[in-house]
């Protein structure tokens, strides 16, 4: 079965300052606070993935729920 997935959206409803890991959240179908904390673990722990800088591109790039 082939199953289009919704496209990615910051969230309106459920966010801390943009909504970009909520919306990321949404769209992988995990719960919100898990990623969120995966997120911060992620970007504390690596210095590969520099978390604030891929969370403002994502904020500029990722286009706000209608």
């Amino acid at each position: 079965m082939n199953r289009l997935k919704a496209p990615l959206r910051r969230s309106r409803s459920d966010r801390m300052i943009a909504g970009v890991v909520a919306g990321l959240a949404k769209y992988f179908g995990m719960d919100v606070t898990l990623a969120r904390v995966l997120y911060v673990v992620v970007s504390i722990v690596s210095a590969a993935f520099p978390g604030l800088l891929v969370y403002i591109l994502l904020w500029a790039i990722v286009p706000e729920e209608s």
